[in-house]
């Protein structure tokens, strides 16, 4: 690993091996891992879900979930201890002994991914600063309080004073992720592990979010293991890079060495896929080129939606609040639109709206059959909109929660089709098997359950039960984010495979400007329920005319370290 820093390794994984037994025999999840922590520099930690990432930083700290246990190896920590360096091989120590417990967020404090279900929704955002405090240093109550008032704004959060107050469904996710950020820098750290901390956030929360990371660590020289599979991301932070899969670390290097002349297959296959999203999908062009979009089949005018929120202990009064906004928008046959925007924007309240699984407020929804009849979806009963139903269809976010898992997956394709008479269940099932082949999933999985697959497989699922009914429509809702960037290639090539076959028509919903750069024709995007500006993809990624659009795609991490502090973050600010 190229480093040109002196200085021994802060933390210096040797070997490491972490062991899961199974019905079937041991299963090794972490196989002679080496890795090593230098102060001040960051180590990235990238590959596919399932390659040992995150079970080799939980074994770190020894909060590897049972049954699963160290095999072998050392994890060498480098304490200095009164004037003097000390070594200590944490992978010896009891995972419940106090030797563990005091480095725990003293010396090595570590970042989830997900901070709603890593912080106490039942306690408030001071006293779970405050506790980390407590634990490690001799503070009373008060002085904790104090303590934790000044980390929220260290980590601007917007009047701390205020905030330590408030419990963590008052954050937003960006702010509940400074709040544990503001928790993991309680004791002063010399090592941080930030496992996935910005995967769910949207682009511009996540540039705030590494720029306070990299601001922390200039200012007190802490050591970084950062785990992502964004390789954006991983351009624009690291100074050295760790490659793993299948539990072995395959390649390590430098940051601009490994982009610039990577040299194992995975490695190359992984930033292939990361260049290939960054620019228009060539299928798509050559596809439009052979067959131009059509007329408008979907055509959304001055859609409004509103929610109303009760107040008071009755709810006899209320507040308003706008989801969507008056949109104006259409989608062509034949064409893939996106719509893009920050958590909040309206996205998916807007989709659904289209789709008329949520009653609009006021605005008109024609839709134009495929006998060329055209109707306006907005006033429609839910009995009157069986036929629209099997005709605009959606794929959504999570492929595990969408799907029953009490269901086989010939059950869950079949959903949609058992209500249509003219069906044997013969037909039925000849028609699962077929829809999984189009997929490319094999025949043979109808019987088994969703726990059976890979995320990219379930997702697959997802749209074979999406286009059983033989839809005109599909409205994908941010269908590739919960996937690896190597699976989110393969889905959207699936996706306009099933276009071309099916003559289907898209509507993609995401906060991935890269996603929709790649499969859509053009692109809507939306601000707290407005859309503020809409046209050819190309056209408004290259030469945005909103300054929130611009302030959107300047916070896009590019995947190329030469690149890195290249272009000017800029911040939208709305007008008064």
């Amino acid at each position: 690993m190229t480093n040109t820093d002196t200085r021994p390794p802060i933390l210096q994984v040797e070997n490491l091996t972490v062991e899961f037994p199974t019905q079937h025999g041991l299963f090794e999840a972490v196989s002679d891992v080496n890795l090593s922590l230098h102060k001040g520099r960051t180590l990235c930690v990238v590959g596919e879900s399932g390659s040992g990432k995150s079970v080799t930083a939980r074994s770190i700290l020894q909060i590897v979930d049972r049954p699963g246990r160290i095999k072998d190896g050392k994890i060498m920590l480098r304490q200095h201890v009164r004037g003097r360096d000390e070594l200590v091989d944490m992978a010896r120590l009891d995972p419940k002994s106090k030797e563990i417990r005091a480095i725990r967020g003293r010396d090595i404090a570590m970042i989830f991914q997900e901070p709603m279900s890593s912080l106490s929704p039942v306690h408030r955002i001071g006293d779970q600063v405050g506790e980390a405090i407590r634990l490690h240093e001799k503070l009373s109550k008060k002085d904790a309080r104090d303590r934790a008032v000044e980390l929220l704004r260290q980590v601007e959060i917007p009047k701390p004073e205020q905030a330590v107050d408030r419990y963590p469904f008052e954050f937003s996710g960006g702010m509940r992720q400074r709040a544990m950020i503001a928790m993991a820098l309680s004791c002063d750290p010399a090592v941080l592990i930030a496992d996935e901390p910005t995967t769910a956030l949207d682009v511009t929360i996540q540039a705030e979010i590494l720029a306070l990371i990299r601001s922390i660590q200039e200012r007190s020289e802490m050591a970084v293991m950062f785990i992502t599979h964004d390789m954006g991301v991983v351009a624009q932070i690291a100074d050295e890079i760790a490659v793993m899969r299948f539990g072995k670390v395959v390649e390590t290097g430098g940051v601009r060495e490994l982009f610039e002349k990577p040299q194992h297959p995975y490695t190359q296959g992984l930033l292939d896929s990361v260049r290939q999203l960054d620019q228009p999908s060539a299928r798509r062009l050559d596809m439009r080129a052979a067959k131009p979009v059509g007329a408008p089949i979907l055509n959304a005018k001055a859609v409004r939606k509103e929610f109303y929120i009760p107040k008071g202990i009755f709810g006899r009064s209320h507040d308003t609040l706008v989801a969507v906004n008056d949109a104006d928008l259409n989608l062509r046959s034949g064409e893939n639109l996106g719509i893009v925007g920050e958590s909040g924007s309206g996205k998916t309240t807007l989709g659904r709206c289209l789709q008329r699984v949520l009653t609009v407020t006021t605005g008109q929804i024609d839709y134009t059959s495929a006998g060329g009849e055209t109707i306006d979806l907005a006033p429609l009963s839910d009995a009157d909109l069986k036929e629209p139903w099997r005709q605009i269809r959606t794929v959504f976010q999570d492929p595990f929660a969408s799907l029953n898992p009490r269901m086989t997956v010939q059950q869950i394709i079949a959903e949609p089709l058992v209500t249509r008479a003219e069906l044997s269940r013969q037909e039925i099932r000849d028609r699962v098997r077929e829809l999984l082949e189009v997929v490319g999933l094999p025949p043979s999985a109808a019987g088994r359950y969703p726990h059976a697959f890979s995320g990219g497989q379930r997702q697959r699922i997802s749209i074979a039960r999406a286009i059983a009914p033989n839809p005109r429509v599909i409205i994908a809702d941010e269908a590739t984010s919960a996937l690896d960037v190597s699976l989110r290639t393969q889905i959207l090539d699936l996706m306009l495979d099933l276009q071309e076959r099916l003559d289907l028509s898209f509507i993609l919903i995401s906060h991935d400007i890269a996603v929709i750069r790649y499969f859509c024709d053009r692109i809507a995007v939306m601000y707290r329920g407005t859309i503020v500006e809409t046209g050819e993809t190309e056209d408004v990624c290259t030469n945005p005319q909103h300054d929130y659009t611009r302030a959107l795609l300047s916070a896009v991490p590019v995947a190329d370290p030469a690149r890195r502090g290249s272009t000017e973050r800029l911040r939208y600010h709305e007008p008064a």
